[in-house]
């Protein structure tokens, strides 16, 4: 997966794709110009304009100077605008490490390149690209996603799904092996949630691109999680009931207090959810205090019924399961937003503007207004729809696996929006596939640890590093080394510093953190790796409304 400068030759493409270069200027940090950089033709765009800015202490960083390449093309036919933009580190304040890395987007954002500005100060030649899509659409695809009532944007969704990250990645490839007179030795991408939807698509579209992806979180099976991010809405919206913030965090805090200690260890998260059986019922007539306004409360069996059903997730009028519910000891927070107090239920954002835009085609379309029935009905288009643009799901990575690449995700196991259920979902349709992926994509999930981060769980601290290492070496990640400001047991909102006083080496799924029983517990090594919380359970054994055997699911009635 190295580009071959002389011969103008990229082994990291597929045949098909037919590359040129104008020119043959090699570029240096004094050259930074436009007219000193060759302007690549790829097959299937046309490049509009190219601009150079030598750029010092980019985002505030001290000696992080830059060359800030806009490379910004259009797909002839479409009328789109893409533009795609690098940041290459001047040779001169940090040596060119021979590494390409791509930096992701979220939410309907394809990519935002500043996040990746502490990785140039590493040396690192960073890419990225906005796909066509206006700045303003990270949470709201509605600015862009129809061209007409009726008529949806398809050219600009296929450019967010994959089209922009592979054009954006070839680009780079050729303008970073130009700008330095060597060739790229490597590729990683970098992301979570889109930006790991969009790692995983890299591997199953175009496997020769990147020799490692860090996939986090990732956004895949879309079809599937972004309505069910509509399913809290749908809920309140036929029941009559919208939850307070105060009320869902109350029921949250007994969740955790319920089914922390069913791993071992009392520490304030939930590591094993699916052993975690405790309904909002059972919580009926209990009293609390809103932390919003101290005022005493009671939780009603409306309230009850309504975080049941959203815990339970997406179901027919019949009672099939679409998807998953929100994980107990996620925060409701992502999934049943409140604006400004707002007593009217609200919609998950990007998820509202995907049915209205994508699916009704119509940005008047009443989501307040949707029944079961009518729920169902959406979940199915989508995906008769939209599969095979934006599906993110297939398993076959093997193409990617025999060119040696490497993958590797990690989750937090309190994610509130995208549910890490789905992620073990598709991670066991790939073992399916291929029983040794292991040897090629490896999952690690930590608990107490929101979307892409937050929360008081550990997170990863050499991610990256362990993957290239997994990619140049061979060293196989046996854990993912990760960390925590929070001591064990703190509250999301106790001050701490900025840095770490708990770690915990991740094991890779379907392996689980257990504490050995001894030991101080914000130690690694107080930890140790387990099959399962339940000691002979058969991971293998599956079942997709509970999760996988490990976890509890279809073997709660099992006597160990």
């Amino acid at each position: 997966m190295r580009t071959n400068l002389s011969g103008r030759s990229l082994g990291i493409l597929s045949s098909t794709l037919l590359l040129s270069l104008s020119g043959h200027v090699l570029a240096t940090s004094s050259s930074c110009t436009a007219a000193s950089i060759p302007t690549p033709s790829i097959f299937g765009t046309q490049v509009l304009n190219l601009t150079a800015i030598p750029t010092a202490n980019w985002q505030n960083i001290s000696d992080n100077s830059i060359c800030l390449i806009t490379v910004t093309l259009t797909h002839p036919g479409t009328s789109d605008v893409v533009r795609n933009t690098y940041a290459f580190p001047d040779p001169q304040a940090h040596p060119w490490n021979n590494v390409f890395l791509g930096i992701s987007g979220g939410g309907f954002s394809a990519g935002t390149l500043t996040a990746g500005a502490s990785y140039t100060a590493q040396g690192y030649a960073i890419g990225s690209t906005d796909a066509g899509i206006p700045a303003s659409g990270a949470q709201d695809a509605s600015p862009w996603a129809l061209l007409s009532p009726g008529n949806p944007n398809l050219p600009l969704l296929t450019n967010f799904a994959r089209r922009s990250l592979h054009d954006m990645t070839v680009i780079g490839q050729i303008l970073a092996a130009d700008f330095y007179g060597s060739s790229v030795a490597r590729s990683y991408w970098n992301g979570c949630s889109t930006g790991g939807r969009q790692g995983l698509v890299l591997a199953e579209y175009y496997p020769g691109l990147y020799d490692g992806i860090v996939a986090n979180a990732p956004a895949v099976q879309w079809n599937d999680f972004t309505l069910a991010q509509m399913w809290p809405f749908v809920v309140q919206n036929i029941e009559g009931y919208t939850a307070p913030p105060c009320e869902l965090a109350w029921v949250v805090s007994n969740l955790i207090e319920a089914c922390d200690g069913l791993d071992g260890l009392v520490d304030g998260m939930i590591s094993a959810p699916a052993l975690c059986n405790l309904q909002a019922q059972s919580l009926v007539g209990k009293g609390y205090v809103c932390e919003d306004d101290g005022s005493a409360r009671n939780f009603s069996a409306k309230a009850a019924g309504v975080v049941d059903k959203i815990l339970a997730g997406p179901q027919t009028p019949e009672g099939a399961t679409l998807w998953w519910g929100l994980i107990r000891g996620a925060n409701f927070t992502a999934v049943v937003p409140n604006i400004a107090g707002n007593a009217t239920a609200q919609p998950f954002a990007i998820a509202d503007s995907w049915t209205r835009g994508f699916i009704a085609k119509d940005l008047a379309f009443k989501t307040r207004n949707i029944s079961y029935a009518e729920f169902a009905d959406i979940f199915l288009q989508g995906h008769l729809q939209y599969d095979s643009l934006i599906g993110s799901a297939s398993p076959n990575l093997l193409p990617f696996k025999r060119r040696g690449g490497k993958i590797i995700t990690w989750q937090g196991l309190a994610d509130g929006t995208i549910n890490p259920q789905g992620t073990m979902f598709y991670y066991q349709k790939i073992l399916t596939l291929d029983a040794d992926a292991a040897g090629f994509y490896r999952q690690f999930y930590s608990p107490g640890v929101g979307h892409c981060g937050s929360g008081t769980g550990v997170e990863p601290v050499a991610q990256l590093e362990q993957l290239r290492a997994w990619v140049e070496n061979g060293t196989a990640p046996a854990t993912l080394r990760a960390g925590s400001m929070y001591p064990v047991n703190a509250s999301s909102s106790a001050v701490v510093g900025s840095e770490n006083v708990r770690y915990l080496d991740l094991c890779p799924w379907p392996a689980v953190n257990k504490y050995k029983g001894s030991g101080d517990p914000a130690v690694a090594s107080s930890w140790e790796c387990w099959e399962d919380f339940r000691s002979s359970l058969n991971p293998e054994n599956y079942s997709m409304v509970g999760g996988p055997g490990w976890y509890g699911s279809s073997f709660d009635s099992v006597e160990i």
